[in-house]
């Protein structure tokens, strides 16, 4: 399982990262997209929506089942990565370069877990 070392991971599977500008990226983790399979729909979210921490913000279709997105994050979309659209499956590609959003932060999940205690934690979910 892939799990870069300088992301944030929420327990529902998201993962985020702060780029620079202060803005943070978020995405799904390589442990979600293995269990979703091959992804062949998302329903993106638009910009401007606001993300509330843990409330699901937009959803996936995969070839086993649909499933919600949930915001690791309370904030507003500043950009979307259209390219999903058309191509979903990039998710599944590359879970990490393939980010859903970019958000103007207000608040983090507290629960927010780091590399090591995320793989930790999807270990004991498999068990």
């Amino acid at each position: 399982m892939n799990t870069p070392k300088e992301l944030k991971y929420a327990k529902t599977h998201e993962w985020t990262k702060q780029l620079e500008d202060g803005t943070w990226l978020v995405g799904i983790t390589d442990y979600a997209q293995d269990k979703l399979g091959s992804l062949v729909y998302i329903n993106l979210p638009s910009v401007d929506d606001e993300l509330t921490i843990g409330a699901a913000f937009c959803d996936v279709e995969s070839v086993k089942a649909d499933s919600d997105i949930n915001a690791p994050l309370s904030g507003v979309i500043v950009e979307i990565n259209e390219e999903l659209a058309d191509a979903p499956e990039k998710l599944n590609e590359d879970p990490y370069g393939a980010w859903i959003c970019r958000v103007e932060a207000s608040a983090l999940d507290e629960g927010l877990m780091d590399a090591e205690a995320y793989i930790d934690f999807c270990a004991e979910e498999d068990s």
